[in-house]
């Protein structure tokens, strides 16, 4: 475990280190949107659609869906009721229970639950993102934001918004294909795997390259403490308990705590 943390933190060393070293000729920041959308309209799409495409969903993908939404609930509602005795402004408001809700499963979660508990933990890890998590923050999370945000800023649809994640798109070509029995040839499976071999690395390389040391306050980490009690805590025991019934479900979770604090800590930069 702490390897695998080890070589997420490299990488996320790297792409901080080519923010700042990198040729002048392209701006950083062009640097990382590449990055970002090569990963979010290939790769991460052909790693989503080889995984499910073989992935056996049956009741337990149901289960790993309620399992997931047990998770945003618990989050949720102690979040919102800790909220009442905390003074922040509505923009504060708004970013702490973003910040408890949604966890960052796939980026942050996969290469952790992959290293330790092998391959087969990929089928679940999406899942649980993409059954769940991915569509509540595209629709609640947008919500959400609208309510908490600035006024005079432009709403977006959250319906619409959904339409435009390749992932999701990429779960609904897979999840017939699966249903469908449509065998997956040899060729298409090794090059789906090629391509997804890069999600995790670019990603968190992306990630590093988004860090601002000059934009850390230390006065706001007083904020985060129920954000860590919250993520590291009280989700995982809920999310434990509610997956109990089924044993991949409940081997899969506890992991959970230790890669949540590396999305903590992005948090806090």
């Amino acid at each position: 475990m702490l390897l695998v943390l080890v070589q997420m933190g490299l990488l996320i060393a790297c792409g901080f280190a080519w923010k700042q070293w990198a040729p002048r000729h392209i701006p950083a920041l062009a640097h990382r949107r590449a990055l970002t959308d090569l990963v979010f309209f290939i790769l991460l799409p052909a790693l989503v659609l080889d995984v499910i495409w073989g992935a056996p969903i049956d009741k337990t993908s149901l289960k790993i869906s309620l399992t997931a939404f047990s998770g945003l609930l618990t989050a949720s509602i102690v979040m919102w009721c800790l909220l009442r005795f905390i003074k922040t402004t509505p923009e504060q408001k708004g970013a702490l229970m973003l910040a408890a809700i949604f966890p960052n499963v796939t980026y942050l979660g996969l290469p952790v639950t992959n290293q330790v508990l092998g391959s087969w933990s990929n089928a679940i890890v999406l899942q649980y993102d993409l059954f769940a998590c991915t569509p509540a923050l595209m629709t609640f999370g947008i919500l959400m934001a609208h309510h908490f945000g600035r006024a005079g800023q432009q709403k977006v649809h959250p319906l619409k918004e959904l339409t435009k994640v390749p992932p999701l798109w990429a779960v609904v070509i897979a999840l017939l294909l699966n249903v469908l029995h449509v065998p997956r040839p040899e060729l298409v499976h090794h090059t789906l795997t090629t391509l997804s071999g890069g999600v995790v690395p670019l990603m968190l390389i992306a990630l590093g390259m988004s860090i601002r040391w000059d934009s850390l306050r230390l006065r706001y980490l007083p904020l985060l403490l129920p954000v860590a009690v919250i993520t590291l805590l009280l989700v995982p025991v809920a999310v434990f308990f509610t997956g109990a019934g089924s044993n991949c479900l409940r081997i899969l979770h506890w992991p959970s705590c230790f890669w949540l604090p590396c999305r903590l800590w992005c948090l806090v930069l």
